[in-house]
């Protein structure tokens, strides 16, 4: 099972990078915005249940759609990037084990404990 969720993921990411290529930013966009999630780690300098929380949204699928969704609608290519690098991101963390994170500490996952 676990390695049937990772090649799902991996297909996520895959499908993520596709869905950069159809806009209108240079390859390097890419590169340098896909680990800009992670900024949201920042949230455990003040307490573990902030820090899951902002970690959270920041890897939350049902976000990133969101996100993208609201580029698509409004036509923004900026809000697109933004619902990509983040869904990407999301896929390519849970790809290596990091899920979504319970209050308790930044290890404990729903993924399990890394």
């Amino acid at each position: 099972m676990r390695n049937s969720l990772k090649l799902e993921e991996v297909l996520m990411f895959v499908f993520g990078v596709l869905a950069f290529n159809q806009l209108d930013f240079a390859w390097w966009w890419f590169l340098v915005l896909i680990l800009l999630p992670d900024v949201s780690m920042l949230g455990y300098l003040i307490n573990s249940k902030i820090g899951a929380f902002t970690y959270n949204v920041f890897h939350h699928k049902g976000v990133a759609i969101g996100v993208y969704l609201l580029g698509v609608y409004f036509q923004n290519e900026m809000l697109q990037l933004i619902g990509i690098i983040l869904f990407t991101h999301a896929s390519m963390d849970r790809v290596f084990g990091y899920g979504m994170k319970f209050t308790d500490g930044f290890k404990h996952t729903h993924l399990g404990k890394l």
